[in-house]
């Protein structure tokens, strides 16, 4: 049987350490519809509800319609420090700037 919706919000939630009042809070959604949607008695959320969770995670909207998984590509210890880094509060802004600054140390080095 597929995966609903549902279950990958769950999953994904509890993989980032999420309760269910945090995401909820955090993607502006109201628990109650949230908690329904991930025990699968509401199976047909709106866009703008996928959006907003999708944002919340950090996630494609694909990965939630369809699963996608892309970190699947990343070995566990890479999957597992960016979902850190994620759930940390860190910004891709800021994981760039890192990653900028790392390389330009590497550069003076060499």
């Amino acid at each position: 049987m597929a995966e609903l919706i549902g279950e990958r919000i769950q999953k994904i939630r509890q993989e980032l350490g999420l309760s269910l009042s945090e995401l909820a809070a955090k993607a502006d959604v109201a628990k109650s519809y949230l908690s329904n949607v991930e025990r699968n008695i509401q199976i047909n959320p709106s866009i703008s509800f996928i959006e907003k969770i999708s944002h919340a995670l950090n996630v494609s909207v694909g990965v939630l319609l369809y699963g996608d998984q892309p970190d699947q590509l990343l070995d566990p210890e890479w999957s597992s420090l960016l979902h850190e880094a994620m759930s940390s509060g860190v910004s891709k802004q800021e994981f760039k700037e890192f990653l900028e600054y790392q390389k330009w140390k590497r550069d003076q080095k060499n």
